[in-house]
């Protein structure tokens, strides 16, 4: 989580240069807590909150550590900072122009919010203590028209938002870059992985079809020069039908370059050979179109998936 936690320095490290954004910065690192302390596990974080209270006029004394632990064993470390939310009484979301918006959301990140990167996508959640809190916080990502959800978690009140669009829209109104950058960096990502996985799937289709339509094609020449058909046939099938025997393996466009003739003339060759080569119901079959005589090649557009084009 080095990434998540380099984005919260990031947060850390913006100093509004406005007392009404401090302030409201302020509120929300204390949006979250519900008591009169302040309590987090990032020094910086700390940090921020005694330098915003100090900024506003309030008295902070020292933080301290404490090692609390609900669970047998060493606990975690946190620092709590002497800090009420009431005494912030005078700042409220309805009134704060866009500015203190966003400042406030940047604290709430900062006091309750959690940020990961992992291989299946982003996520960030508000952990708060309690409903109200939740519920407000909600309504003000709503406000600024970024989707949140919510839940419950060992009785805590998780306010959190899924998807790429809603997460970089949060950190554009935060101001954090870095998280923004690695959004970016993940989607491209994505988007060249699938591209690759499309290609890859055509062009094992066009393999495929190229395999089994040489197959036909050699199979039905060979009947040809079995029951004495082939050397009666015009000059061009029988030029086309050596070539195909020489590279059973090349695909029509190499065959056509060889032959020195259009890619549609041998195609039109090749299928005059399979329609001549096989039995009655093989030919009804092929005249029919229930079967596919030539390699057309598959394409790797949309979907997902290599579809073949018939001709």
């Amino acid at each position: 989580m080095q990434l998540a936690g380099d984005v919260r320095g990031e947060l850390a490290r913006i100093h509004p240069a406005r007392a009404c954004c401090r302030r409201a910065e302020l509120a929300g690192l204390l949006h979250g807590g519900g008591g009169a302390t302040f309590r987090t596990l990032d020094h910086a974080t700390a940090r921020t909150a005694v330098q915003l209270a100090s900024s506003v006029g309030i008295s902070v004394p020292p933080p301290r550590a404490s090692s609390e632990s609900r669970s047998p064993g060493p606990g975690r470390h946190h620092i709590v900072v002497a800090l009420d939310a009431r005494e912030l009484s005078g700042w409220s979301w309805p009134d704060a122009p866009a500015c203190d918006r966003r400042s406030f959301l940047r604290g709430a990140l900062l006091g309750c919010g959690s940020i990961s990167f992992s291989a299946s996508g982003p996520h960030v959640e508000f952990v708060l203590r309690g409903a109200s809190a939740a519920r407000a916080l909600r309504e003000l990502l709503g406000a600024l028209e970024v989707r949140a959800l919510s839940g419950q978690r060992r009785g805590r009140h998780v306010v959190y938002l899924k998807g790429q669009e809603e997460i970089a829209a949060l950190f554009r109104l935060v101001g954090a870059n870095r998280g923004l950058l690695e959004l970016e960096t993940q989607r491209v990502g994505r988007d060249v992985q699938a591209r690759l996985n499309r290609l890859l799937n055509a062009e094992e289709a066009n393999l495929g079809r190229t395999v089994r339509a040489a197959d036909r094609q050699i199979t039905a020449i060979r009947r040809l020069e079995a029951d004495g058909t082939l050397p009666r046939l015009p000059s061009a099938l029988r030029e086309t039908a050596a070539g195909r025997r020489r590279m059973p393996d090349a695909d029509l466009d190499t065959l056509a370059m060889a032959l020195g003739a259009s890619r549609s003339a041998v195609n039109h060759r090749l299928r005059r050979l399979v329609e001549l080569g096989s039995n009655e119901e093989e030919a009804d079959a092929d005249r029919g179109g229930g079967r596919q005589l030539e390699d057309e090649p598959a394409h790797a557009g949309g979907g997902g998936g290599a579809r073949a084009r018939r001709p």
